[in-house]
């Protein structure tokens, strides 16, 4: 029974600090910290923009919604946050799916390649739900 207690627990972002380029150390509710390296999914007309690092560095935490946001309007939930390693690939693939152009740009691809890796290695189970259909 502890264990679903677990699994449904939401949490709310309640601080963060810089690490470097597009790495956050987030902590949360219950006092849990994690560096959160959002570079892999910054793709797309939302999430691309910050690749600006003046405007990725813009983010702050709004305690309405309990996570982290951009002034673009970029927001990610802070239980997906919360639970980064197994949702990112997840992201990721879809990003990457949806935005074909951004990875068809000239060195993309390979840069993504490497990320896709990078995320594979530290992504073993990510929910089903967030599954791309074969």
């Amino acid at each position: 029974m502890n264990q679903i207690l677990d699994e449904t627990s939401l949490h709310d972002v309640t601080d963060f600090t810089f690490v470097k380029n597009y790495v956050l150390n987030v902590r949360f509710d219950d006092g849990v910290e994690q560096a959160i390296d959002f570079e892999p999914i910054l793709l797309g007309p939302l999430f691309g923009p910050l690749r600006d690092p003046h405007l990725f560095r813009q983010v702050r935490v709004d305690t309405d919604l309990g996570t982290l946001v951009w002034p673009n309007g970029a927001d990610i939930d802070p239980n997906v946050l919360y639970d980064w390693p197994r949702h990112v690939g997840a992201i990721v693939q879809r990003r990457r799916q949806r935005w074909a152009v951004d990875y068809g740009q000239q060195g993309s691809r390979e840069r993504f390649d490497r990320v896709l890796q990078k995320v594979a290695e530290t992504d073993s189970e990510p929910y089903d739900v967030d599954r791309l259909p074969q």
